[in-house]
C-alpha cells in the first residue's frame, strides 16, 4: 500500500504532463487549407449601404497591359511580373445601373500605409485611388472597411489552375470558363458571373455578391457579357 502511494504522484505528473502536451499540440497544428478557408468564408465582413450589391472585377492583366502599358513601365506589367488576375475593383452595383463618385466625408485620398496594404489585390496605388473614388464612396463603408471587402470577396473566390496559368496564349470558350469556375466554387451559378472581352481577348470576369459577400444573381451585369463563344488568354510578360 505505502508503494502505491509513493507511485501516485509520480502518476497524476505524467498524466498532467500529457494532457499538457495533447492541448498544446491542439492549439499549435497548423490548419488545413479547407479549414483555413471555411474559417475566411464565414468570417464577418462591414456591410455598406445604399446599393443592391457588389461586383467583383477581376481583370486579365495580360490583355490590360498589351493594350494600355505593352513596354512594361509599370509594376503591373513590367516583364516577368506574371499577373494573370487581378482585382480591378468591388464595385456597389443596383439593380438597374451602379452609382459613383459618391459624396463622402472620407478623403478622396487613399493614405499609402493603407493602400500599400492591397497591392498583392490591385498592383497600383493610381488604380487604388481611383477605385475608392468612383466606387468606394458609394459603398457606405471607410477606406478602410471598403478595402477589408475587397479583399474578403477576392479571398471567396477560388481560380481554377487551367484558367490561373500565365504560360502561352490559348483560346478557351466562355462556356469552360463559367464551367471551370461554377466546379471551383460552391453556390456560384451562370448568373452570378459574367465573362467580358475585347474583340477576342479575355477582359474581366465578373462575379456578383450580396453585401455579406454570397453570389448572387445579377441579370444586369451577365447582360454586358461578352458574346463570343470563345476568348484568347494571351500570356504574362
Amino acid at each position: 500500500m505505502t508503494a502505491v502511494k509513493r507511485l501516485l504522484p509520480a502518476l497524476v505528473a505524467v498524466l498532467t504532463i500529457a494532457a499538457c502536451s495533447d492541448d498544446s499540440a491542439e492549439r499549435t497544428a497548423p490548419h488545413s487549407g479547407t479549414g483555413a478557408t471555411k474559417t475566411a468564408a464565414a468570417a464577418p465582413v462591414p456591410v455598406g449601404k445604399g446599393f443592391d450589391f457588389y461586383v467583383l472585377s477581376l481583370s486579365w492583366s495580360p490583355t490590360w497591359c498589351g493594350n494600355n502599358d505593352p513596354s512594361g513601365k509599370s509594376d503591373q506589367c513590367e516583364t516577368g511580373s506574371r499577373r494573370g488576375f487581378i482585382v480591378h475593383g468591388l464595385w456597389p452595383q443596383n439593380e438597374k445601373g451602379y452609382p459613383e463618385y459618391c459624396p463622402t466625408r472620407q478623403s478622396d485620398r487613399v493614405p499609402e500605409a493603407l493602400g500599400r496594404q492591397y497591392l498583392d489585390l490591385i498592383p497600383s496605388m493610381g488604380l487604388i485611388g481611383h477605385q475608392w473614388r468612383k466606387h468606394g464612396t458609394c459603398s457606405g463603408l471607410s477606406q478602410a472597411d471598403y478595402f477589408a471587402v475587397a479583399r474578403a470577396a477576392r479571398e471567396r473566390v477560388t481560380i481554377p489552375p487551367e484558367l490561373a496559368s500565365t504560360e502561352g496564349s490559348r483560346d478557351v470558350p466562355v462556356s469552360t470558363i463559367e464551367a471551370a469556375l461554377i466546379a471551383k466554387n460552391p453556390g456560384m451559378t451562370p448568373e452570378t458571373i459574367a465573362v467580358t472581352c475585347e474583340a477576342r481577348l479575355l477582359e474581366e470576369i465578373r462575379i456578383c455578391f450580396d453585401k455579406t459577400l454570397k453570389f448572387t444573381a445579377c441579370p444586369g451585369v451577365d447582360r454586358q457579357a461578352c458574346r463570343r463563344d470563345a476568348v484568347s488568354l494571351p500570356p504574362a510578360p
